[in-house]
C-alpha cells in the first residue's frame, strides 16, 4: 500500500486513503504540478490470487474505456502508471457521497429526488448504450453512483462493464451485483444488453424509493406501494416494468424508458382506466368533428394571433423586468411560446452575459429549459447565428467553478465545440460569421485532440504550427470587429496561456522567435487601448499584465536553449 506523504511517478502526492475493496485501495492526492486533486486506484498484482490477473486486466479494461467517454455524468481517467508490482490508476477525484450512503443513513428517499436521479442515470445509460459499439454498464446500483454537493450524480467503478459484440451468443465472464444484477449476468441466458443495465437500474431505483435492501432479507420484492401507499402508482409500474425476469418483458431502451419516467403520471393504473373512458367519449364526440371543422379553423388561426401576442408580451416583460433571474424566465416562456422564432433566444443570450459570466447554475438552467426546443429552430434560416452565439457564450463567459485559469478556459473551450459546429453546417459560406466559426472550432478541437493525445501517451509534435496560425487568425478576427472588452481580454489570456504552456511544442514544431514576439508585442499594445468598465475586466487586464515580463523570459530562454542545442 502507497505511504500516506509518498509520491507516485514524482507527481502525485498521497493525501489519505478514501475508500477501499477486495483488491484495490482508493486514495486522494495531489498533482504539485497542477495543484489539483485526483483519485488514485492501487491494484497490487498478486500471483498467489488466482483472481488477481482477472482484476487487473479488469481494472486496465475500465482504464481504456472510461478514456474514450466524455459525459459530465462520467469521471475521467488522468493517468495510468504500472510496474511490476502495481498498478496505479489516476482518475477525477469526486466530492460527495454515495447514494448507498444516503439511502443507508437517511432511509428511503422522496419520489421527486428518485425521479430526478432516475432520469440522471437513464441518461448516462444511454449515453453508454449508443457508443460505437455500445457499452453495457452491468453494475448499476446505489454504491455506484456519487450524489455530488450540487445535486447532481456521477456513476463510477467500471470494473466489469463491457462492449457489447453483436455476434456473441453469451458474455465469457458472469459478474454483477447480486440483489442488483439481472438473471442473464449469471449464465446461461444470452448476452447481457441495454436491457440489462436497465433492470440494474429498476432495482437501483426500488432500494432509494423503498429504503429496502435487495441483498437483505426479505429478498422479495414487492410493489414500492406495499411499503409506502403514497408512492405513485406510475413510478410503481414503471419500476415493476424495469425488473421483469424477462429480458423482452422491460423496457427495451433507456429512451423508452427516458419517455416513461418523463411521464410517469401517466403510467398510473388509474389514469389509464380514466384515459380508456376518454377515448369510449372521444369516438362519441368524433362524430361532431365536422360540424366544427371550421370553427376549427378559426380557432387556430386566432390562437397563432394569441401566441403571437403572448410571445411578444413575454419579450416586452423580459426587457422591463430588473433582475436577470426574472429576464431570464419570460424569455424562456417566449421561447416556449414560439420556439422557431429567433428573437427571444438572442435576447436571452444577452442575459447570460450581462453580468460577463454564465455560471454553472445558468448553464444548466439553459440545458433543461431551452436545449428542449432548439429543433424548432434548427428549420430557420437564424440557426447557424444562434448556435454561433451560443458557442462565443460558452468560450468567453462559461464558468464552472474551477479555480485553474487554464483548466477553465480549455474547459471552456471544449463545451463550445458542437455549437461552432453546428454554426458551421447551418450557415453560407459568405455569413459574416461562418469563418470565425471555423476557426474557434479548430482550436477548440485542437484542444480536445490534444487531452486525448497526452491521456493516451501519443506524440503531440507536429501540432502546434497549424494551431500557432489559428491564434493568430483569431486575433485579427477579434480585433477587426467591434468586440466586446471581454472578448479582446479572454483571447489576449488564451495566446499568453499557449506560450507559457506550449513554448516548446511551438519551437520543436518551426515556430520562429520573431513569430511568438510578434504576436506577444501585439497583445501588448492592444492590451494598453483597453479601458475596463467592470470590476471583472479590470482584474483580467491586472492579470494579464501581471504575466507580461514573465511570458517575455519564457520566449527568450526557450531559443536561448534551442541555439546552444544547435550549436
Amino acid at each position: 500500500m502507497a505511504k500516506i506523504g509518498s509520491f507516485i511517478d514524482n507527481k502525485y502526492e498521497i493525501l489519505k486513503k478514501i475508500g477501499q475493496g477486495g483488491m484495490s485501495v482508493v486514495y486522494l492526492a495531489m498533482d504539485k504540478r497542477l495543484n489539483k486533486q485526483w483519485a488514485v486506484k492501487e491494484l497490487q498484482k498478486c500471483t498467489t490470487n488466482a483472481n488477481n490477473e482477472v482484476i487487473i486486466q479488469s481494472a486496465i479494461a475500465e482504464a481504456n474505456m472510461i478514456k474514450k467517454l466524455d459525459h459530465p455524468a462520467l469521471p475521467r481517467i488522468v493517468d495510468i502508471i504500472e510496474d511490476d508490482q502495481v498498478i496505479y490508476v489516476v482518475m477525477d477525484y469526486i466530492e460527495g457521497e454515495t447514494l448507498e450512503y444516503v439511502v443507508n443513513n437517511q432511509g428511503a428517499q422522496s419520489q421527486e429526488l428518485v425521479i430526478d436521479w432516475a432520469k440522471q442515470l437513464t441518461g448516462v445509460l444511454y449515453y453508454l448504450h449508443t457508443r460505437k459499439p455500445p457499452i453495457i454498464y452491468r453494475d448499476m446500483k446505489p454504491g455506484n453512483v456519487m450524489l455530488k454537493p450540487d445535486g447532481n450524480i456521477k456513476v463510477i467503478d467500471f470494473g466489469i462493464a463491457r462492449e457489447y459484440k453483436e455476434l456473441n451468443v453469451n458474455d465469457t465472464t458472469y459478474l454483477g451485483t447480486r440483489g442488483y444484477a439481472a438473471p442473464e449476468q449469471f449464465g446461461g441466458k444470452g448476452q447481457t444488453d441495454a436491457r440489462t443495465d436497465i433492470y440494474c437500474l429498476g432495482m437501483t431505483l426500488y432500494h432509494l424509493i423503498t429504503g429496502q435492501n435487495p441483498t437483505e432479507p426479505p429478498y422479495k420484492i414487492y410493489p414500492i406501494r406495499y411499503w409506502n401507499p403514497a408512492l405513485s402508482g406510475g413510478l410503481e409500474n414503471i419500476i415493476q416494468k424495469c425488473i421483469q425476469l424477462n429480458p423482452e418483458d422491460r423496457y427495451q431502451s433507456c429512451a423508452e424508458l427516458l419517455y416513461a419516467l418523463e411521464h410517469y403520471e401517466e403510467e398510473d393504473d388509474l389514469f389509464k382506466a380514466m384515459q380508456k373512458k376518454k377515448m369510449k367519449k372521444f369516438i362519441l364526440s368524433s362524430i361532431f368533428t365536422i360540424i366544427f371543422l371550421l370553427a376549427g379553423i378559426t380557432a387556430i388561426l386566432i390562437r397563432n394571433g394569441l401566441n403571437e401576442s403572448n410571445y411578444n408580451n413575454n419579450l416586452s416583460l423580459a426587457e422591463k423586468a430588473t433582475d436577470s433571474i426574472t429576464k431570464r424566465t419570460y424569455c424562456i416562456k417566449a421561447i416556449s411560446i414560439l420556439p422557431q422564432n429567433s428573437e427571444a433566444y438572442e435576447k436571452l443570450v444577452e442575459i447570460y452575459k450581462d453580468n460577463n459570466t454564465f455560471d454553472i447554475d445558468e448553464a444548466a438552467e439553459f440545458k433543461e429549459e431551452v436545449v428542449q426546443y432548439l429543433p424548432s429552430l434548427q428549420k430557420s434560416k437564424d440557426y447557424g447565428r444562434i448556435a454561433f452565439e451560443i458557442g462565443r457564450l460558452y468560450w468567453y463567459y462559461y464558468d464552472y467553478g474551477d479555480n485553474d485559469p487554464n483548466s477553465t478556459q480549455i474547459t471552456k473551450m471544449i463545451n463550445s465545440i458542437s455549437w461552432f459546429n453546428d454554426a458551421i453546417n447551418n450557415s453560407d459560406e459568405n455569413s459574416d460569421y461562418h469563418v470565425t466559426a471555423q476557426i474557434y472550432y479548430k482550436i477548440g478541437t485542437f484542444y480536445k485532440e490534444l487531452q486525448v493525445k497526452i491521456n493516451e501517451g501519443a506524440s503531440i509534435k507536429g501540432i502546434f504550427n497549424s494551431y500557432f496560425q489559428d491564434l493568430e487568425e483569431l486575433l485579427k478576427l477579434v480585433d477587426s470587429k467591434k468586440e466586446s472588452e471581454i472578448i479582446k481580454l479572454e483571447t489576449y489570456k488564451l495566446i499568453f496561456n499557449s506560450i507559457e504552456n506550449y513554448i516548446h511544442d511551438f519551437v520543436s514544431d518551426g515556430i520562429e522567435k520573431k513569430e511568438l514576439i510578434s504576436i506577444y508585442n501585439d497583445v501588448g499594445k492592444k492590451l494598453d487601448m483597453i479601458d475596463p468598465s467592470s470590476k471583472k475586466t479590470a482584474e483580467m487586464k491586472e492579470y494579464i499584465i501581471s504575466r507580461n515580463e514573465a511570458v517575455y523570459k519564457i520566449i527568450e530562454n526557450a531559443y536561448l536553449i534551442e541555439e546552444k542545442v544547435v550549436e
